[in-house]
């Protein structure tokens, strides 16, 4: 029997809509290295390395009728090529004509009749760099059975992984009769599950959320104990089908001086940085902010007890919790935004407000695109009415990365827009940085490449103040 999709991985199927494409990206930039990282070498890369996530090479089936959720099968014409694209920016291409890329990129939705995911190599970039551009459907990421391509075609020596040899001989496509007994088969053992499955299939809002029921109604739980109306704020509005994307480079140290001088959380620098940069965006388009003016954001965060630095690649044993965090764009001093933050984070750890780790993900190897897959997943099912944007924040190894002999320098994450929502903010530290990446609506947020300008600022402003305060 083929393997079904679980109630949730269906569900990002069924919300999928033109202006919500459920997919989640990532941005890698790489230097060439001396053999060059060319298309030829990434296939031949994802060729070699595909076989430890089979998902990819599997495509969703649906069940004639609805009778039970999809099933995950082999797809007999798997052509790597298809999914493994190649794209070229004019020399010297700048990081605006990298962003327009994949913002276009982001807005196309994946081919359903085929494995959800596609990598883009594009050519072309200043300094004779290149990017590596990845889109997975949410559906695809569940971090246990499966996580994201991009964590294994990274290897941390300049030195491959020695190669997996493997004969892959795809299982036949089971047909609509059998698929139709096996619904029937399953239907027996839990009679409500077909009403439930032709309800969520046809759009069935309320019957989508009870399909989200392991990690949303904990979700919800805790957006019910903020009980206070989410602010109003741009960030919420009618989005539509095209995207803009933005990037935005920082010094991790900076953080960890802040963390040190202010005894706080790496985490809570990164959110109060966040909250100076919305606090300046909103100024700058002649918003109202006053003294108590917030914006609140859904915080999947992965969490360890020195979040910023992990052991290893192939050891590290991951969490991820959730919060809702009311940030502080009022308040005009960083120092007091920062101590916001930090009391609300900890609130929240005490009250035990937060979705600890066994709801949203048990993985057991370091995976950042995977996290923020999974952060997106977490925020994917829950009403847009509770928070106005996404803020991700993944840990990434503080030691280079390569991938076909060729360095990666930097990672910007791509995270999905939920339903009314123009922002979403992703951050992965890596190599000594920190990477910002600002999903935006085309119409909603034109100017978010003017939001991601003001993440430098935001935290020279801290530095500086909690420098002085010394």
């Amino acid at each position: 029997m083929p393997p079904r999709l679980s109630a949730l991985d269906a569900s990002f199927l069924y919300l999928e809509q033109p202006t919500t494409p459920m997919h989640v990206g990532g941005v890698a930039v790489f230097r060439r290295g001396e053999d060059g990282l060319d298309y030829d070498r990434l296939v031949r890369l994802v060729e070699q390395r595909i076989s430890l996530v089979p998902r990819y090479r599997q495509k969703v089936r649906y069940v004639p009728g609805n009778l039970a959720r999809p099933v995950w099968i082999d797809d007999t014409d798997f052509d790597v090529a298809y999914h493994v694209r190649r794209s070229a920016l004019p020399r010297p291409g700048t990081d605006e004509q990298l962003c327009d890329l994949v913002a276009r990129l982001m807005s196309r939705p994946l081919d359903h009749t085929r494995p959800l995911w596609e990598m883009y190599l594009v050519e072309g970039l200043a300094d004779e760099r290149v990017a590596v551009v990845t889109k997975t459907h949410q559906a695809m990421v569940d971090g246990i059975s499966a996580i994201d391509l991009s964590q294994v075609i990274l290897d941390v020596s300049p030195e491959a992984r020695p190669r997996v040899e493997e004969v892959w001989m795809p299982r036949p496509e089971p047909s609509d009769v059998r698929l139709v007994a096996e619904a029937i088969g399953d239907a027996v053992a839990r009679p409500g599950e077909i009403v439930d499955n032709v309800r969520a299939a046809t759009g069935d809002a309320v019957a989508t959320a009870t399909k989200v029921a392991g990690m949303a109604t904990k979700l919800l739980t805790m957006a019910r104990a903020a009980s206070r109306p989410v602010p109003g704020t741009p960030l919420n509005v009618a989005i539509s089908t095209q995207r803009r994307y933005a990037i935005a480079r920082t010094d991790l140290e900076a953080y960890r001086a802040i963390r040190a001088a202010r005894d706080c959380a790496v985490n809570d620098v990164v959110l109060s940085v966040v909250s100076g940069a919305l606090r300046s965006w909103l100024l700058s388009r002649g918003e109202p902010v006053t003294s108590g003016s917030t914006v609140r954001a859904m915080v999947p965060m992965s969490v360890r007890g020195d979040a910023d630095v992990p052991s290893s690649v192939g050891t590290l044993g991951n969490r991820v919790s959730s919060f809702l965090v009311d940030l502080p764009v009022g308040e005009p001093s960083p120092v007091v935004r920062l101590h916001h933050v930090t009391h609300a984070m900890r609130e929240h750890t005490a009250t035990g407000r937060n979705v600890g780790a066994d709801t949203l993900v048990r993985i057991g190897g370091f995976a950042p695109p995977t996290l923020h897959a999974l952060g997106a997943r977490a925020a994917s099912g829950i009403s847009r009415h509770i928070f106005n944007l996404v803020v991700t924040n993944v840990p990434g190894p503080q030691f280079p990365l390569y991938a076909a002999g060729a360095r990666m320098l930097e990672m910007f994450p791509v995270v999905p827009l939920a339903k009314g929502q123009a922002l979403s903010i992703g951050l992965t530290s890596y190599d000594g940085s920190v990477y910002y990446g600002f999903n935006g609506d085309r119409d909603g947020m034109a100017d978010v490449d003017v939001l991601a300008g003001m993440v430098d600022e935001a935290l020279d402003e801290l530095l500086a103040a909690s420098r002085e305060e010394r």
